[in-house]
């Protein structure tokens, strides 16, 4: 399957997980709702990985670099949705969503800082656009 097509679809299933979530902290403690979030996500994983027979950890010790790399990502993850979900109790879905979809801007920026992906002016431009649009939107 194209990573396009996959891409559209985290899109969409992201918009849906705003909408859900608003829903869901309603009367919640933002925190709390994170956990839950968190636990349902563990079990939905848990039963893909077990329904593919994909529970083979590699013959070889598990190198500490990529370990170390998923463990700060599991970590700026729980970070970025106890914000998020609290975010989501104190304005509406339509402004905190995009608001929290600066992460492709910054992702392109970190990419070409850390990463040394290419600087090209459809990077540049798109990178404007998704900037210019979250001004837009949370403009007064």
């Amino acid at each position: 399957m194209s990573w396009k097509i996959l891409a559209v679809g985290s899109a969409f299933f992201a918009g849906l997980t705003a909408i859900f979530g608003k829903l869901g902290v309603e009367g919640l403690n933002s925190n709390l709702a994170t956990l839950i979030r968190t636990i349902v996500i563990l079990m939905i994983t848990a039963a893909i990985v077990s329904f593919q027979g994909e529970w083979r950890f590699p013959s070889k010790p598990l190198e500490f670099r990529p370990v170390m790399f998923l463990v700060l990502s599991g970590i700026a993850t729980g970070f970025s949705w106890l914000l998020y979900y609290r975010a989501l109790q104190l304005a509406p879905a339509s402004l905190v969503a995009p608001v929290d979809k600066l992460s492709v801007a910054f992702a392109m920026v970190l990419g070409v800082l850390i990463l040394g992906e290419p600087v090209t002016y459809k990077l540049i431009i798109g990178g404007i656009l998704i900037v210019a649009g979250t001004i837009v939107l949370i403009l007064p």
